[in-house]
């Protein structure tokens, strides 16, 4: 199996479009440190090969990615695994509507916040057929009931998963360290939203922490991924996080760990 990275920014990319902050400048100055939104493609069989998520960077995502590129009018996307219902994880749906169909899979909850909450079955349906399936060679591990602030009288459920295929656990927000995480893996790939736990407000853009936004910090999984036979690399980076510098000496304090942080173009196998 191989996965292609697509990206490795969290909700907004890196720059974020208001944002000064010293990630966001670095990369206005030097383009090579500009992040598109996380997400990966998935070969999970010959010739099937999955999004990881539809952020709004979908289009030049697919570009990016050969595996991905149509032989005439035939297209080699296969479908679109959803790990949540957020927005930077979902609003991509919409920019895949030339399709003549689009297999998703999902769990329940993330299925019916996007037909019910962002309404995109209907608003799509003159367009292209949202086809939900069944999970086929993939599994959804539940980690979070996190849901998105578009969806918060919704229902209880499996909102926030981590993507299994073989030997593969894509997990771009991790909001619990669940038992056994990652202790069968060959290759995770995991929330690297914020460095330390107060960064959101250290930052001023929240009055909550890390973890009260539903992302465990670098500092808390370091240690625990540092313990693991599985290769691991982290992503979903907020343009506040320091590692968005590829020039910080966080990165060496990783390295020192056997850890680093995903690069976007990277093609890996397990």
């Amino acid at each position: 199996m191989r996965l292609h990275v697509l990206g490795t920014a969290a909700g907004g990319g890196v720059p974020q479009w208001n944002c000064a902050c010293p990630g966001c400048a670095g990369a206005r100055a030097v383009p090579s440190r500009r992040r598109l939104h996380a997400s990966v493609a998935v070969e999970t069989e010959p010739g099937r090969v999955y999004l990881v998520n539809a952020t709004p960077d979908i289009a030049e995502q697919i570009e990016r990615c050969p595996w991905l590129h149509p032989e005439g009018r035939r297209t080699r996307l296969s479908g679109v695994i959803l790990t949540d219902a957020e927005l930077d994880h979902t609003l991509g749906l919409a920019r895949l509507r030339e399709a003549d169909e689009l297999e998703v899979m999902a769990t329940d909850a993330v299925r019916d916040a996007v037909h019910k909450g962002l309404g995109l079955g209907e608003v799509l349906a003159p367009y292209t057929r949202l086809r939900w399936r069944d999970f086929d060679g993939v599994e959804l591990e539940p980690l979070s009931g996190k849901r998105p602030r578009y969806a918060r009288d919704a229902c209880d459920g499996d909102w926030v998963s981590a993507l299994r295929v073989g030997g593969l656990l894509y997990a771009p927000s991790t909001g619990v360290w669940t038992d056994g995480f990652g202790e069968d893996a060959d290759l995770v790939l995991v929330d690297g939203t914020f460095w330390d736990d107060e960064e959101p407000r250290t930052a001023g853009f929240s009055t909550k922490s890390a973890t009260g936004m539903g992302h465990l910090p670098v500092l808390a999984t370091r240690d625990r991924l540092a313990a693991l036979s599985a290769r691991c690399l982290y992503t979903h980076l907020n343009n506040t996080n320091p590692l968005v510098d590829p020039g910080s000496p966080l990165h060496a304090e990783l390295a020192d760990r056997g850890l680093g942080v995903a690069a976007e173009g990277a093609v890996l196998t397990w």
